[in-house]
């Protein structure tokens, strides 16, 4: 259905600017009949939908076998406020709702002269992301009805699903992550100018700066005992509408 989803999404909008795309005459803001987008306005209001790929980076205290991480693809669904600083410069804040999946899969290396059940070898981590990024956007000079841009800056979050202060932990078969992940961000995307809005695609990489493991009670659980660290890494493929 995700997928799906995209499909018609990307049909609908190249069908309606097709047109207007590629054609010589660029499209201006209609101030009469309120048509059109407009880069001169201090503040400028958007939404965007899009989808996610999360996945962890682990660094290790022992030699053993990395954890294999099964990535599922995640929904992401906000808003966007834009200040605009001058003709190539723009800040924006990007609130929105992430919802991903990631699974966790242990070497039996970890369980070496313990009793285990299969499903000990698996954890889920569930995680529901209000995500909150800064971002600087750099523009190209408009040609016709396409600007190219970068965009990067710093975000956190609030995980909704961290289970932080659960006090069960793996040995209940519950693992935990912190609720409050630091991240910077990296991406690039086109803006296209439609007669009736702005539409943007963009892809963009998230790279954390906090450790997101809380630790089991025991020293030696054999789920947490070998993470030195475990930070998120992310890729967003986003569709913004101003």
């Amino acid at each position: 259905m995700k997928y799906l989803f995209a499909l018609l999404t990307i049909v609908l909008v190249s069908q309606t600017s097709s047109a207007q795309l590629f054609k010589k005459e660029k499209v201006t803001y209609d101030a009469n009949q309120g048509r059109g987008s407009t880069d001169n306005d201090l503040l400028r209001w958007g939404y965007f939908l899009g989808f996610n790929s999360y996945d962890f980076k682990f660094n290790y205290n022992e030699d053993l076998r990395d954890i294999y991480v099964r990535r599922n693809a995640g929904f992401n669904v906000g808003l966007i406020g834009n200040l605009r600083i001058n003709s190539f410069i723009d800040l924006r804040l990007e609130p929105g709702l992430s919802i991903t999946t990631r699974e966790l899969n242990y070497s039996t290396s970890y369980f070496d002269g313990l009793d285990f059940k299969n499903s000990d070898l698996v954890r889920e981590v569930k995680s529901t992301y209000i995500h909150i990024p800064l971002l600087v956007k750099v523009s190209t000079k408009r040609v016709n009805n396409f600007k190219p841009f970068i965009v990067g800056g710093f975000s956190t979050a609030i995980n909704l699903s961290s289970n932080e202060d659960n006090p069960e932990d793996n040995s209940n078969g519950q693992f935990r992550t912190t609720s409050n992940p630091i991240f910077y961000e990296l991406g690039f995307g086109i803006d296209f100018y439609l007669y009736n809005f702005k539409f943007t695609p963009s892809i963009r990489g998230i790279f954390g700066l906090s450790d997101e493991l809380v630790r089991d009670d025991d020293p030696n659980s054999p789920w947490t005992s070998n993470i030195a660290s475990m930070k998120t890494r992310a890729v967003f493929i986003n569709f913004t509408f101003q």
